[in-house]
Parts: structure tokens; C-alpha cells; sequence
């Protein structure tokens, strides 16, 4: 990339992003100006999709809302992005979880989880006792 362009893109990018991949559980936390207030609106969903890089970066996330699957697109640099918190973590198999979009009910939400890894060892050594 020309080295003009990163100078002056490198003060945009946020250096504070909590770390999240595809199939986590997050809260985009985003502010809205209504008139001359400002408030704090936060938008739960799951990560379908991670894109681009530095000032580029975006995210998309899809929640159920009323029944109807809604996805909304988040550049990671926005200024309008308070904080990002993860809910659940998960084990994606892919890059890309589209195939949610086909999906009804529970089913549309349903990403394999991550185990805690410390629980799972524990749990063989007691049953086995």
C-alpha cells in the first residue's frame, strides 16, 4: 500500500477493538443522534461476516427481530461504534456463516459453542472415579 495512504489512514483505526470472530454472540454498542441528543443503542447478534482490513474492516451481524432475520453491516473503525462486547464464543467451521440465512426458529441462531476447556478435562477425571 503507498505509504502516504497508511500515514494518514493509521491515525483512523482503532487500536481498542475487543477481539471477535465469525459465529461469536456480540453487542455493537452505536451511537444514534436524534436532533441535537445523542444515545447509546446496542445491536445483538451473531457474526456472520469478518471483511477487508485496516480503515476497511467491516462485520456483519444478524439477529432475529419479530420473526424476520435482520443483518446490519458494521465498519470496525466507525467513530459511531462506542464498544463491541462478546457474549458467547463460538467454533466456527468456515469464514462465513451465510448458510444461517436459510435457517428458521432456534435453528437460525444455533452456532456451535465453545466449551470451557477447563471443565470439559475435569468432567472425564470425575466420571471415571
Amino acid at each position: 500500500m503507498n505509504p502516504i495512504i497508511q500515514a494518514i489512514t493509521a491515525s483512523q483505526v482503532k487500536t481498542d477493538v475487543t477481539p471477535f470472530k465469525v459465529g461469536d454472540g456480540v453487542r455493537v454498542h452505536t451511537k444514534v443522534r436524534e436532533g441535537d441528543k445523542e444515545r447509546v443503542q446496542i445491536y445483538a447478534g451473531i457474526v456472520i461476516a469478518h471483511k477487508g482490513s485496516g480503515i476497511h474492516e467491516t462485520f456483519t451481524v444478524r439477529r432475529i427481530s419479530y420473526g424476520e432475520g435482520v443483518e446490519r453491516v458494521f465498519p470496525v473503525n466507525s467513530p459511531n461504534i462506542e464498544k463491541i462486547e462478546v457474549e458467547t464464543e463460538s467454533e466456527p467451521m468456515r469464514a462465513r456463516l451465510y448458510y444461517l440465512r436459510d435457517r428458521k426458529g432456534k435453528a437460525a441462531v444455533a452456532v456451535k459453542q465453545r466449551e470451557n476447556r477447563t471443565a470439559a478435562a475435569a468432567a472425564p477425571a470425575t466420571a471415571k472415579a
